[in-house]
């Protein structure tokens, strides 16, 4: 695996056509030098660690087929004339830190047939002139900060296929020309801020075809899992706070009727709320939002100043929640549910909110105040992010950063999400997760055990990197004691010393990395694997038949040295006696050299 800086040297090679650096350990900023190669055909520079800004030279490289910049750290806005690339097919710059609006000289690009942009920081409104792209096939601006509403000239691009603008904050109606698209197969416009009514051409459309509207509250219609729009009484923009409760109807008769319900009802939720109030927030038994000092601020932003009032954000997460409804729970752990709930201010968020009963009150309270003292001291990319909590014997949970893929497991277990995850994105959230364990064990002081490493405890975001959750079981490790403890963890990925030793070290964590790792190839929990290490009779398991076989076997040099070397790690982490499991400092040293523990 190649690792530093571009040579500036590649820039001698005139005649080069082709450069493939994908999925290495490429870092710093594209050189200038590469703007040398006026042949160039493919740039390949995907799943590296390359910094800075996407150059304005690349734009003179006319000859470009393909640009596939993904995966990487880049950052700064697309240059003003990639519109340049007339002979550009595919331009992947995916999972990057791009900013600023999408610049309309795209529409330049008067041969591209593939656009993602998905997973970066782009804002503003989809230009109206790259509609006029009669190539595109494909366009992926997912998991950005796209606003205003979908253009109806999107209706235009006659030859798209797939159209993918989820994880935005897109409002409106769904423009009824998408189902002039004849040819698309995947429309994903979930999690966005979409209203009114589904149109019925689309529902027609896209009957047998992927059709993901998830997240959009206030979207209605004939469809599983929305409300019908018989019973939703169009808004009026005159209306004020009756039209915002419960619209009004053309007829004199319906509103008579529904504004003294309406009106009934918000008194009612007041008066609930007053008293969950009362409860929560009695004296000096308030609900804590901040990690530090609470800086009262009516209208704070929870997200940027840690200054949210204990009491608007309590409210604001009843009303985001509808009172921990379970149609917001999105998973459930050892200790508490998982909730999604977006805020009045459009952003996302996940509340942990944890099981009680009298009887586990006081077990449960300091499982909450032990992740709460771990998360504040972890700052790492691949560790969940913790925004704040309340903290009172009738409302204790957490509140984390949204990570919008979901855990590991859930996305394995899922035969049509599991197929997106190909063996290079596979090997990536196995090296996501050795990063944030070597953080734990070798970075911080004294180092922290996290004793629940489980494929549902691993998330993964936007740009399909791990994130590591659920730290409820963690444990600071103090090597003057013995540290026993009671049995914690997932069963099938509780190293087997601690069932007759009771002792928490790091290598406990080494072997339910090992598990994860190979799950994440297997597609499935590594039982048969685990059952043979146990039984001595590993040499009748070939690797290519434990491999997940919804993806094809790896074919590529890179992809097949990947993973050989992440499933010969694994066996290393998964040995029975733990002075012979590597830690996971050495892991991520194998990784980086690309060779095997076992020499």
């Amino acid at each position: 695996m190649l690792s530093g800086p571009l040579p500036r040297a590649l820039g001698n090679l005139s005649k080069l056509t082709e450069l493939h650096l994908e999925s290495n350990w490429i870092n710093a900023s594209i050189p200038p030098e590469i703007g040398n190669l006026k042949n160039l055909e493919i740039l390949g520079l995907e799943n590296n660690h390359l910094t800075g800004g996407i150059p304005s030279f690349i734009c003179d490289l006319t000859n470009l087929i393909h640009v596939h910049l993904s995966f990487n750290r880049l950052s700064g806005p697309l240059p003003s004339r990639i519109g340049n690339l007339k002979n550009l097919t595919s331009l992947q710059l995916g999972s990057n830190n791009l900013m600023g609006p999408i610049v309309p000289s795209l529409c330049g690009l008067e041969s591209i047939e593939d656009i993602d942009l998905s997973g970066n920081n782009f804002n503003g409104s989809i230009p109206i002139e790259i509609f006029s792209l009669s190539t595109l096939t494909s366009l992926d601006v997912s998991s950005n900060s796209i606003t205003d509403k979908i253009p109806s000239q999107l209706g235009n691009l006659t030859s798209l296929t797939t159209l993918n603008l989820a994880h935005n904050s897109i409002v409106g109606e769904i423009p009824s020309e998408l189902a002039n698209l004849t040819r698309l197969t995947t429309l994903k416009l979930a999690y966005n801020n979409l209203n009114g009514t589904i149109p019925s051409s689309i529902l027609l459309r896209f009957k047998n075809k992927s059709l993901d509207l998830d997240g959009n509250r206030d979207l209605c219609g004939n469809l599983s899992g929305f409300p019908s729009c018989f019973h939703s009484i169009p808004p009026s923009s005159d209306q004020g706070v009756v039209n915002k409760v419960g619209g009004r109807s053309n007829s004199h008769k319906i509103s008579s009727i529904i504004v003294p319900i309406s009106v009934s009802f918000v008194l009612f939720f007041l008066v609930l709320i007053s008293a969950m109030f009362y409860k929560c927030g009695n004296k000096n038994e308030k609900c804590q939002t901040s990690l530090g000092e609470i800086t009262t601020t009516k209208n704070g932003d929870i997200f940027s100043a840690w200054n949210y009032d204990g009491n608007i954000a309590y409210i604001d997460i009843i009303q985001a929640t509808e009172y921990f409804d379970i149609r917001y729970c999105i998973g459930t752990g050892g200790y508490g549910s998982v909730y999604r709930a977006q805020l009045p201010n459009g952003k996302v968020i996940a509340l942990k909110k944890l099981h009680s009963s009298e009887a586990e009150e006081m077990v449960l309270k300091k499982s909450f105040l032990n992740e709460v003292k771990t998360l504040t001291e972890l700052r790492h990319r691949n560790i969940v992010r913790l925004h704040g909590y309340c903290l009172h014997k009738t409302c204790m949970f957490l509140i984390y950063e949204y990570v919008e893929r979901g855990s590991l497991f859930c996305v394995l277990s899922n035969d049509m999400r599991a197929v997106e995850l190909d063996w290079r994105e596979r090997v990536n959230i196995i090296k996501g997760i050795v990063h944030a364990l070597c953080y734990l064990h070798h970075d911080c002081t004294p180092p922290i055990v996290h004793r629940d490493i489980a494929s549902n405890n691993i998330l993964l975001n936007s740009k399909l990197e791990a994130i590591v959750a659920d730290f409820g079981t963690a444990r600071f490790m103090d090597y003057g004691s013995s540290n026993q403890t009671i049995m914690a963890g997932t069963y099938g990925y509780i190293a087997p010393e601690l069932a007759y030793t009771m002792a928490i070290t790091e290598k406990c964590d080494v072997y339910s990395f090992g598990v994860v790792a190979l799950e994440t190839l297997m597609g499935r929990h590594p039982k048969q694997v685990l059952s043979s290490l146990s039984s001595f009779s590993t040499q009748s398991l070939l690797l290519i038949d434990v491999l997940d076989k919804r993806l094809p076997p790896p074919r590529s040099p890179s992809d097949v040295h990947n993973v050989v070397l992440v499933s010969e790690i694994a066996l290393a982490c998964l040995h029975a006696n733990p002075k012979h499991r590597p830690t996971m400092e050495n892991v991520s040293k194998y990784l980086v050299d690309r060779r095997t523990p076992f020499g």
